[in-house]
């Protein structure tokens, strides 16, 4: 999902019921499919909000740093849930989670519609943050717990679901725009479409008893030296992921702005953006076994940097959009590959390598848009994007700083 996984941070390892092991395979299909129209779930939720900031922008009469800040509280609503989201997962198991934070997760989109001021935004979106991030871990645990049922890696396909998601959500909310719906009608129909989505498949969710890790061990790990293969990795991941969330937050801003596309055309960015990573994600995998890790890397970080660059320096739509293509190349396999090679680093145990790599990595996609929105207050928005093209080049210098066993 979003390529981001927290999981890593609370991830515990579940005794599956022996029916499920014993079940048929037209049934595991059937539960492969109900999990996967989980994650198809929280992308359209993400990717409808998305869609409609430059109009909420508009209508609140929000300036580039006003936006910025406000955007703040979507990771703060994250940052705040996180400690506890494992846990609760844990606890209450992460069927009955997924199910009610994804309830509340549409609810909290459909509120943001309703926003009439900075501040009910800001609450709405430290909301949608908390319940986002709850999903977001129990819908992990789901994922983890149908890979073992199918005893094969069907992790990506359920990322890629997510990306697929972002795709349909961006081509919805073109065509709300072309029917002039406002943004809660566009928000309220897409929840409305979720919860059916729940309503067909809660009941094919992987029930498992879930065991909580030894805290000792757990509080002695937290004070080991990490290996430093892995905090490359992790920086890699930071720059991937700043470039991927300020795209989700910033693209559509960026093509009714400073592109001044007219009327729908202002989500073409957004679309075209999304529709390259979604392939990306299903195609990375063969890519990879072809040229290798570190070669599609390096490529993938200059064409983040020749894509934002492009749009920087050639602000019409048919660049621009081409531009925005090529960020979606770029960064649809650099995050998937980062914890890839982290867990199988040769001196780190797999839990370890991947908790250290997505903190690090995480941070850059929940900063990286309130930042940029700061930037372009005081320097414009252009010199914003051309600040996050440097770490497209800075992706592809790091690589080779990286010591990690190929696959």
């Amino acid at each position: 999902m979003i390529s981001f996984n927290p999981l890593s941070l609370f991830q515990t390892k579940g005794k599956i019921k022996k029916v499920y092991r014993e079940a048929k395979a037209s049934y595991l299909n059937r539960i492969r499919f109900a999990v996967g129209m989980f994650y198809f779930g929280m992308g359209l939720s993400f990717a409808t909000w998305a869609s409609r900031i430059p109009d909420i922008k508009t209508a609140l009469h929000l300036t580039e740093g006003d936006l910025g800040s406000i955007l703040f509280a979507l990771p703060m609503g994250q940052l705040i849930i996180m400690p506890f989201s494992g846990k609760m997962v844990t606890k209450f198991g992460s069927h009955r989670i997924l199910v009610f934070s994804l309830i509340m997760y549409v609810l909290c989109l459909a509120n943001l519609g309703l926003a009439t001021s900075a501040l009910q935004l800001s609450l709405g979106l430290f909301l949608f943050g908390i319940f986002g991030n709850l999903a977001n871990i129990a819908v992990n645990t789901q994922g983890v717990y149908t890979e073992v049922l199918f005893k094969k890696t069907i992790m990506s396909s359920f990322h890629g679901m997510w990306s697929f998601a972002g795709f349909t959500g961006a081509l919805v909310g073109l065509g709300m725009l072309t029917l002039k719906l406002t943004p809660f009608d566009h928000f309220l129909v897409v929840g409305a479409i979720v919860l059916l989505m729940v309503a067909f498949n809660f009941k094919f969710l992987v029930r498992a008893k879930e065991k909580i890790k030894n805290k000792t061990a757990e509080k002695k790990k937290l004070f080991v030296k990490p290996d430093s293969s892995l905090l490359w990795l992790g920086v890699i991941g930071f720059c991937s992921m700043a470039s991927e969330g300020v795209m989700f937050d910033w693209s559509g801003v960026y093509f009714k702005d400073i592109v001044q596309a007219p009327g729908p055309l202002v989500i073409l960015g957004y679309t075209s953006f999304m529709i390259m990573m979604a392939s990306g994600r299903f195609l990375g995998d063969g890519l990879i076994n072809k040229f290798g890790r570190e070669r599609v890397m390096q490529i993938s970080g200059v064409m983040i940097s020749v894509g934002l660059f492009t749009a920087v320096f050639l602000p019409y739509i048919i660049p621009c959009t081409i531009a925005f293509m090529l960020v979606g190349l770029g960064v649809a396999t650099i995050v998937p590959t980062v914890y890839s090679m982290a867990g199988k680093n040769p001196t780190v145990p797999p839990g370890e390598a991947l908790t250290i790599v997505s903190s690090v990595s995480f941070l850059g996609f929940l900063m990286g848009p309130p930042v940029i929105g700061h930037i372009a207050q005081n320097f414009g928005l252009q010199f914003s994007f051309a600040f996050i093209g440097i770490f497209g080049v800075l992706i592809a210098f790091m690589v080779s700083k990286i010591r990690t066993t190929e696959a």
